[in-house]
């Protein structure tokens, strides 16, 4: 008898523990569900946001956070030339009439470097880690 009611004990913790690991996987996948029925951030509110302060001040820069939007928000691992005028495109924004050269110039900087595969046969790239932090700080060196 003291047997059956050890074991009774002992199968009651391990269920109650199996509840509270259930709960707590619940309570994880609610919130997680919460921050993704979050809205996406356009584009266009990205820019805006990043020049709050006049920060974007030519070409070169916002080139540079159309990159950082499309690796973050995007969804992309690298982007390429006509990935980035579909960026200014779609924000609405003036094409810059030579957007290679708006590459090299953040290529020169240190904010982009070109990534080892191409994309859509055409040669991609990517942020360094300065280039990241360039745009996190919104323009300020």
């Amino acid at each position: 008898m003291i047997n059956d009611s050890k074991n009774m004990e002992n199968r009651i913790d391990d269920l109650e523990k199996k509840v509270e690991k259930l709960e707590l996987i619940i309570n994880e996948n609610l919130s997680n569900k919460n921050i993704e029925n979050k809205k996406k951030k356009s584009l266009k509110e990205f820019l805006l946001e990043k020049n709050e302060e006049k920060n974007l001040k030519n070409d070169v820069q916002k080139t540079l956070a159309i990159g950082y939007y499309l690796e973050n928000n995007g969804n992309m691992e690298s982007f390429n030339v006509e990935d980035i005028r579909n960026g200014f495109f779609k924000a609405r924004e003036k094409i810059p009439k030579n957007i290679p050269d708006k590459i090299l110039l953040n290529i020169k900087k240190g904010h982009l470097m070109e990534s080892d595969e191409k994309k859509d046969n055409l040669k991609s790239y990517v942020l360094t880690s300065l280039g990241e932090s360039y745009v996190e700080s919104n323009f300020k060196s």
